[in-house]
């Protein structure tokens, strides 16, 4: 399992890249492993308000629905449109093409775990 050194991690499996006061938002590959293909995803739409680790979402699979949690607080300022038509490219390019949705942050990210963090973290659920 690939786990970008650049990125920040959740605890429920979110990661967020912060560039110029936006961060960009995705699922990680451990978790789109976890879900099996994904069918659906519903992200927030541009302009909502969100908060840190509140529920913004769903990703939607063969075998399950998951939440998808904001790791950041902000507004909602792009959406990954291509995914209404390509949901599975969250699981083919959970880093790239995949990204979820992305924010202009209100306040630094706080409590993001490194990608190290995140490995030793994800080991103990595999």
């Amino acid at each position: 399992m690939s786990v970008p050194t650049e990125l920040g991690y959740t605890a429920k499996h979110e990661w967020v890249l912060v560039k110029d006061g936006v961060a960009t938002v995705g699922i990680t590959s451990f978790a789109t492993e976890a879900l099996g293909d994904i069918v659906f995803v519903e992200v927030p739409e541009v302009g909502t308000e969100v908060t840190l680790d509140d529920p913004v979402g769903e990703v939607e699979s063969t075998k399950s629905v998951s939440d998808i949690y904001s790791p950041v607080k902000g507004e909602v300022v792009e959406i990954n449109e291509s995914l209404e038509d390509s949901p599975e490219t969250i699981n083919s390019a959970p880093y790239g093409d995949g990204w979820l949705f992305r924010v202009r942050i209100s306040e630094d990210p706080t409590g993001l775990l490194s990608a190290e963090e995140y490995t030793k973290l994800t080991e103990g659920e595999e």
